[in-house]
């Protein structure tokens, strides 16, 4: 783990900059030109997925790469597994990619509730109309992959291993916090 984003991130924390009430939660397509590992197939191409979790200002708390093959949801156990505080969010705010009754259970294992809209063909709807008025937030967490494209080497993936790829987007993260100190 790099040491950068959680040094940064612990004192955002400290200082009130950085809130941990919500947090949204989203994954980014970057394309693998060059193939290699963690490069899954999809519609568009081979890629890689970014998954991030951004706080309520944000700015970036867990970030992880993966094959772009596997759901969104099924991601979630590896970026909180990168979280970049030693604390959790309350609660996690996605779209309808997260709808599912397993991640609901796997969220309360950690103490965080998951917000996300029902999907159109869901037989039992889950979340009432209260919760979900903090889904006209979730705009945050694309202003934050939006901050990424402004760094050239994380809109396409370059390089053969996973890991290197990772390392790129972790060195990514400080700069965006460090843009609020």
């Amino acid at each position: 783990m790099v040491e950068a984003p959680r040094l940064l991130g612990k004192h955002l924390h400290e200082r009130g900059k950085l809130h941990l009430d919500e947090a949204f939660v989203d994954a980014t397509f970057a394309s693998a030109q060059k193939g290699g590992f963690a490069a899954g197939p999809t519609k568009r191409s081979k890629g890689t997925k970014i998954v991030a979790i951004t706080s309520g200002d944000g700015l970036p708390l867990a970030i992880t790469v993966e094959s772009a093959s596997p759901a969104e949801g099924k991601l979630m156990e590896a970026v909180l597994a990168g979280c970049f505080l030693d604390e959790l969010p309350e609660r996690l705010i996605g779209d309808t990619a997260y709808d599912t009754d397993a991640l609901d259970e796997q969220m309360s294992e950690y103490g965080i509730e998951m917000i996300s809209p029902n999907r159109a063909n869901r037989k039992r709807k889950m979340q009432d109309g209260r919760p979900l008025r903090r889904y006209r937030c979730r705009w945050k967490v694309e202003c934050t992959f939006a901050w990424m494209q402004n760094y050239r080497r994380l809109v396409t993936r370059w390089e053969y291993h996973g890991e290197n790829f990772l390392g790129f987007v972790q060195l990514g993260c400080p700069l965006m916090l460090l843009r609020h100190l």
